[in-house]
C-alpha cells in the first residue's frame, strides 16, 4: 500500500514539472509575441503580454485571445481585434484611419516575424486591420492546419507557393479585398476541408481544379466577381455546404454531390431548368436557386425531399403548373416560388391555410387564387426573364441613401462657405453685371477656388491610353457666338432637343465648334449660375463632350436677369448613335461589335459621371441621340449634367400635366436610360416610339431565335456572336427591372459589356 501511494505521488509530480517545462516558452518564441505584438500596433486585446517574463502559455483564454503551446512552443494563436473589415468597399491600397493598421505597418516584416512561431498549427487573425498584400513567405508555417484570416484588408492575389502548406486542413480568408481570381492550386492540398474566401473582389471563372479536392467538406465563395460556367461537383462526394450566391455564374446548375446538405446558388445569372438530378439529394436540407433567370417547372420531386427545410426558388421565369398531388417532405418549413411564370392551382401541399407550421411565399405570378397578388394569365404565357438581385442587396439601399444624404450634407456647407467667403473678402460695390464682364483668358483654366468647390477627382481606368489632354474652358462673349454662327442664322441650325437648340459655330482661330442654346431657370442668381458652369467645365472625360466655354446672356434691366446661357462644345462630326442604327438612317450603319465598342464607351463615361466626380451627377437622360460618334468612331456622350442649371429635368409637364411619353418618366434613371439604348441597340432606331409594354413583349421574345429574326436589326443578327448576344439580352433585362433594387450597377453594366466584346470576334476596344 505504501508502495502504491509513493508510485502516485512520484507520478503526479513528474506530471507537475512535465506540465510546468511545457507551460515555459522558449524566450525566442516570447520575443516573438512581443514583436508581433508592436506589429499590430499594440491592441487592447494584448495588453495582458507584459514582457518576456509574461507566461503566455498559462493565460486564461478569452474570445478575444488565446494561446496553446506544447513542448516550450506555440501551437495555437487565435487574436480578435476591433477593426471589421466594414469599409473594405472604399479601401484602395491605402491605410484608413481608425480601420486599418496604420502606413507604418509592413505585411511583409508582420509575416516574417510570424514565422518564426514554426511549430503553429492553428493561426487565427480576425478584425485586427491588417492591410497589404499576403506574402509568398506564409508557406513558411509548414505545420499549420487551421488558417483564418478574415475581416482584414488584404488585396492582391492569393500567394501561389502556399501550395506547400501540405497540413492545411481549414483555408479562410472571408471578408478581404483580394482581387485576383480563384487559385487554380487548391486541388494541392490533399487535406482541405472547409475553403472560406466570400465577400472578397475574386474574379475570373470559377477553377476547375476544385472538383479534384476530395476531402472538401464546407466550400464558400459567395459575394464575389466569379463568372462564367460551373464544372460537374458531383465527385465532392464529402461535400456538405456549397455557398457560391452573389457572383456572375451563369450557364446552367451544376450536377451535385448527392451528400449536400446546404446550396446556395442564389444572385447569379444561371439559366435552363433545374436539373432533375436535384431531386435525388436526399440529404438536403436547404436550396436557395432564388434571383437567376431559370426556366421550365420545377421538379416536383424537390418538394418531397425527405430531409428538406428550406426551398427558395423566388424570382426566376420558371413557368407551367404544379401537380395537384404534388407531395411535400415532412420537414419543409419554408418554400419561395414567387415572382415567376407559374400557372394553375396551388397544390394542397402548399396551402399555408391547412398548413400552419409551414410559411409558403407564392405571390407575383398567374395562379389561380383570388388576391394574393397574382398577374393575370395572359402576363405568364409570355417569356420574361427576371434579373438577379444585387450583391450589396439591401445594404446597397442603405449605402445610396448615405451618399446622397453625405453628398446633400457637402453642397449645404459649401454654400455656407461660398457665402462666407464673398462676405467676407468681395466688395460690395461688384455688381453681378461686373461679374460677367470679367472674362477668363483663352489660355488658363475657367473654375471655382478649391476653397469653394472640390476638384474633380479622376476615375482609376486600367488604360492609360484613355487619358486626354483636352482644352480649357473660358468665357466667351456673346458677340463671339453671334459672329460664330453668322448671328444664329438657319444655316447653321443643327437641331433642337431637351436642352435647346444647338447651332454649329466658327471661331476665329478656325476651331468649329457646337452651341446649345439653354433656356434657364430663373431661380439663380447670376453668380449662383456661374458657379454651376464653372462645376460642369471641370469634367474632362475622353468620352464626354468636351465643354469649351459658355456665355450668360442678361436682361439690360435693373435687376440683370438672366435671358439665356449657352455651352460651347466641341463639335462632333459624325452625327449621333440613333443616325447609325438602321439601314433607312443617314449615317453609315455600324456593325455589332461597332456598336459594343460605342455602348462600352459610353458606359465608362457615365460611370465617370457618377463616381469619378464629387458631387456625382447623376439623371443624366441618356438618350441614343445624346452620343455623338467622332470620325474615328468613337463614342462621346453629350448634354451631361445639365440638370443642375436647367429647371426642365424633373418636371415634364405643368402641374397635372401628364407626361408626353412613358420614356420621360423613366429617363431620371440612368440605368433604366442605358437599358433602352442597349434595346435600341439590338432592335433599331424604332424602340423610342413603343409602350413600355411592347418593347418589354418584345424583349422577351428575344429569347428565342425566331424572335431575334422577327425583331433584330438585320445587321446585328448578320454581325453579332450567339455568346456576345445573348449576355447584351441578359443584361437589358437587368437594366429595365421594373424593381430598382434589383438594378445593376455601371461597373457590372462595363464588365458584362466587356464580357460580351470579348466573345464577340473582331471587336476594337474603347
Amino acid at each position: 500500500m505504501e508502495f502504491c501511494t509513493l508510485f502516485l505521488l512520484i507520478s503526479c509530480l513528474s506530471w507537475s514539472l512535465f506540465v510546468l517545462c511545457d507551460s515555459q516558452l522558449q524566450t525566442s518564441q516570447s520575443q516573438v509575441l512581443l514583436q508581433l505584438k508592436k506589429h499590430l500596433e499594440y491592441p487592447k486585446q494584448l495588453e495582458i503580454w507584459y514582457d518576456r517574463k509574461t507566461e503566455f502559455c498559462s493565460l486564461p483564454p478569452s474570445a478575444n485571445l488565446n494561446i496553446t503551446c506544447e513542448f516550450n512552443s506555440v501551437t495555437e494563436l487565435n487574436i480578435m481585434g476591433d477593426k471589421p473589415a466594414t469599409k473594405a468597399s472604399d479601401f484602395a491600397g491605402f491605410p484608413i484611419p481608425n480601420k486599418t493598421l496604420s502606413h507604418s505597418f509592413s505585411m511583409d516584416s508582420f509575416v516574417t516575424t510570424l514565422s518564426r512561431l514554426s511549430s503553429l498549427k492553428t493561426l487565427s487573425l480576425i478584425s485586427l486591420g491588417i492591410w497589404g498584400p499576403l506574402p509568398d513567405k506564409i508557406r513558411r508555417l509548414s505545420s499549420l492546419e487551421y488558417l483564418d484570416l478574415s475581416s482584414n484588408f488584404l488585396f492582391g492575389s492569393i500567394p501561389p507557393k502556399m501550395f506547400t502548406l501540405l497540413k492545411l486542413q481549414t483555408f479562410v480568408l472571408d471578408d478581404n479585398v483580394f482581387n485576383d481570381t480563384v487559385p487554380s492550386w487548391l486541388n494541392s492540398l490533399p487535406n482541405l476541408t472547409t475553403l472560406r474566401m466570400k465577400k472578397n473582389r475574386l474574379k475570373g471563372p470559377f477553377p476547375s481544379s476544385i472538383e479534384g479536392i476530395k476531402t472538401l467538406v464546407d466550400l464558400d465563395l459567395s459575394s464575389n466577381e466569379i463568372s462564367g460556367d460551373l464544372p460537374d461537383l458531383s465527385s465532392l462526394t464529402n461535400l456538405k455546404l456549397l455557398d457560391l450566391r452573389g457572383n456572375k455564374l451563369g450557364s446552367h446548375l451544376p450536377t451535385l454531390p448527392k451528400g449536400l446538405l446546404m446550396v446556395f446558388l442564389n444572385n447569379n445569372s444561371f439559366t435552363g431548368e433545374i436539373p432533375t438530378q436535384y431531386g435525388q439529394l436526399n440529404q438536403l436540407q436547404h436550396i436557395d436557386v432564388s434571383f437567376n433567370m431559370l426556366t421550365g417547372k420545377p421538379p416536383p420531386e424537390l418538394f418531397s425531399l425527405p430531409s428538406l427545410a428550406h426551398l427558395n426558388l423566388a424570382s426566376n421565369t420558371m413557368k407551367g403548373s404544379l401537380p395537384d398531388n404534388l407531395n411535400c417532405g415532412r420537414n419543409l418549413e419554408f418554400v419561395d416560388i414567387s415572382n415567376n411564370r407559374l400557372m394553375g392551382s396551388l397544390p394542397s401541399c402548399l396551402n399555408s391555410e391547412t398548413r400552419d407550421n409551414r410559411v409558403i411565399k407564392f405571390s407575383g405570378n398567374c395562379l389561380s387564387i383570388a388576391g394574393h397578388h397574382q398577374h393575370p394569365e395572359s402576363y405568364c404565357r409570355e417569356f420574361k426573364v427576371h434579373v438577379y438581385k444585387s450583391n450589396n442587396g439591401g445594404k446597397g439601399i442603405g449605402v445610396s441613401v448615405g451618399l446622397i444624404v453625405g453628398i446633400a450634407v457637402l453642397i449645404v456647407l459649401l454654400a455656407i462657405g461660398l457665402l462666407i467667403v464673398c462676405r467676407r473678402y468681395c466688395p460690395r460695390v461688384i455688381s453681378e453685371q461686373h461679374l460677367l464682364q470679367k472674362s477668363v483668358p483663352e489660355n488658363s483654366t475657367a473654375g471655382l477656388s478649391s476653397e469653394i468647390l472640390t476638384n474633380p477627382r479622376h476615375v482609376f481606368e486600367s488604360s492609360k491610353s484613355e487619358v486626354q489632354i483636352l482644352p480649357s474652358c473660358r468665357s466667351f462673349s456673346l458677340e463671339e457666338l453671334k459672329e460664330a454662327t453668322n448671328n444664329f442664322d438657319s444655316s447653321a441650325f443643327l437641331g433642337e432637343g431637351s436642352y435647346g437648340k444647338i447651332f454649329k459655330g466658327l471661331l476665329k482661330n478656325g476651331t468649329q465648334v457646337a452651341i446649345r442654346c439653354l433656356p434657364t431657370s430663373k431661380k439663380y442668381s447670376i453668380r449662383n449660375l456661374k458657379l454651376r458652369l464653372d462645376m460642369l467645365a471641370k469634367i474632362r472625360h475622353p468620352h464626354l463632350v468636351c465643354i469649351l466655354g459658355h456665355c450668360i446672356e442678361v436682361e439690360q434691366d435693373d435687376h440683370c436677369s438672366i435671358n439665356r446661357v449657352f455651352f460651347v462644345l466641341e463639335y462632333i462630326p459624325n452625327g449621333n448613335f440613333r443616325s447609325h442604327l438602321s439601314e433607312n438612317s443617314p449615317g453609315e450603319v455600324l456593325s455589332w461589335p461597332e456598336r459594343l465598342a460605342v455602348l462600352i464607351c459610353v458606359c465608362k463615361a457615365v460611370h465617370f459621371l457618377h463616381t469619378g466626380v464629387i458631387p456625382g451627377f447623376f439623371h443624366n437622360r441618356l438618350k441614343t441621340t445624346n452620343i455623338l460618334i467622332n470620325e474615328h468612331r468613337l463614342a462621346k456622350l453629350g448634354d451631361y449634367g445639365l440638370s443642375i442649371i436647367s429647371e426642365e429635368t424633373g418636371n415634364y409637364g405643368t402641374k397635372g400635366q401628364e407626361p408626353k411619353s412613358w420614356q420621360m418618366t423613366r429617363l431620371d434613371d440612368d440605368v433604366y436610360s442605358f437599358g433602352l439604348i442597349l434595346l435600341e441597340s439590338m432592335l433599331g432606331p424604332s424602340v423610342p416610339a413603343k409602350t413600355e409594354a411592347t418593347l418589354r413583349g418584345e424583349l422577351a421574345s428575344l429569347s428565342k431565335q425566331e424572335g431575334r429574326v422577327r425583331l433584330m436589326d438585320p445587321v446585328v443578327l448578320a454581325t453579332c456572336s450567339e455568346e456576345s448576344i445573348t449576355v447584351v439580352i441578359s443584361l437589358t433585362y437587368k437594366c429595365i427591372c421594373p424593381e430598382l433594387w434589383s438594378r445593376p450597377t455601371f461597373d457590372d453594366i462595363l464588365w458584362n459589356l466587356q464580357h460580351a466584346a470579348h466573345l464577340q470576334p473582331n471587336i476594337s476596344h474603347a
